[in-house]
């Protein structure tokens, strides 16, 4: 009979032996900083990069979280705040990842090129629940602007998150719960 083992606990910055411990289907909960960026900012952010300027903070060992927040209701300290669709980063996550990204939160599958920078630079993509956004962002305890306030919602902000869920999707093992999920659909396994 197996065991049920709770959420795993990742406290940001990340390091390669918090990594190291996640495997695809893991289901996690995230403590501290992580920053919200979409595909504008993400173009931005690599464009420094390859004209080797610095960038509006340190990707070592960071989480950023593909999501733009909406303003928050009195009271509160953002407004909704869920997942965007992964796959619209994709031409810019290896870079990130290259440079220091520990980690990404989206939704839907990566490509290869993303996969494959996962492996080498011991990185992981985590999904959150679309259609959630209300709720995940009652995890959310402070929300500051760092860079491309022309961005609106899109624009990079710092988040401190105090139990976010999320679930591992690609590790660095090469695990990949969408795909694992669909050989199990074909086996007539669910």
């Amino acid at each position: 009979m197996k065991m049920e083992v709770g959420p795993v606990k990742l406290t940001t910055p990340l390091e390669d032996s918090d990594v190291a411990k996640l495997r695809a289907g893991d289901q996690v909960r995230i403590y501290g900083c992580i920053y919200t960026a979409r595909d504008a900012a993400h173009a931005r952010l690599v464009r420094l990069i390859k004209e080797c300027r610095p960038l509006p903070f340190s990707l070592d060992g960071q989480v950023i979280y593909y999501a733009g927040p909406a303003p928050a209701r009195p009271g509160m300290v953002v407004g909704p705040c869920g997942p965007t669709t992964s796959y619209r980063m994709d031409a810019y996550a290896p870079t990130l990842i290259e440079h220091g990204l520990k980690g990404m939160i989206g939704k839907g599958s990566r490509g290869e090129a993303v996969k494959d920078a996962i492996r080498r630079h011991k990185a992981v993509y985590l999904a959150a629940v679309g259609g959630a956004a209300a709720l995940l962002s009652r995890r959310v305890h402070a929300c500051e602007l760092v860079a491309y306030e022309d961005l609106g919602p899109e624009a990079i902000y710092r988040l401190q998150v105090e139990d976010f869920p999320a679930v591992v999707v690609n590790d660095i093992y090469g695990g990949d719960l969408y795909e694992a999920g669909l050989q199990r659909y074909k086996r007539g396994a669910v």
